[in-house]
């Protein structure tokens, strides 16, 4: 009997917020400690501090603050155009997590009147386990070569 592999490294919660106050989307103490803080609730490992940075773009409304955390499951992304009231977050993990509870915490912390959100499973010929997809590829080179004679 053959075992089925699962694939799939990960979930990837990409959370674009509208709407929300320019106060928050310009604070950098707000979008740090917000990056400090959430790799815990969603059971994550932060593996360094929090790096955020304010940025200009090419026109006056075009200016936020970008930040990023890496966790040992990968990395918590957050972009905010606070002229726009729009703040953008990613968060990839290899290891899963309960992406409600994420989506809710964020737009609840970003105060966000509306948002979009795409949740991707990153990874699809990913195999979640090496020696169990060993074991498959192991059994089929078994079956394979059980089934034809070789002629020397």
């Amino acid at each position: 009997m053959k075992t089925e592999i699962e694939y799939g490294i990960g979930p990837h919660l990409m959370l674009d917020c509208y709407g929300c106050p320019k106060d928050k989307l310009a604070d950098m103490d707000f979008i740090f400690n917000l990056l400090d803080t959430f790799p815990q609730k969603i059971k994550a490992t932060k593996i360094m501090a929090p790096y955020v940075f304010k940025y200009h773009g090419q026109t006056p409304d075009d200016w936020g603050l970008s930040g990023v955390v890496l966790i040992a499951e990968s990395h918590i992304s957050i972009h905010t155009f606070p002229d726009k009231g729009n703040a953008f977050v990613d968060i990839f993990s290899r290891k899963e997590f309960d992406t409600d509870f994420a989506r809710e915490t964020l737009l609840q912390e970003f105060s966000a009147t509306h948002h979009e959100v795409v949740l991707l499973n990153r990874g699809v010929e990913f195999p979640k386990n090496m020696s169990r997809a060993a074991d498959f590829v192991n059994q089929e080179r078994l079956d394979l070569v059980g089934s034809h004679r070789v002629y020397h």
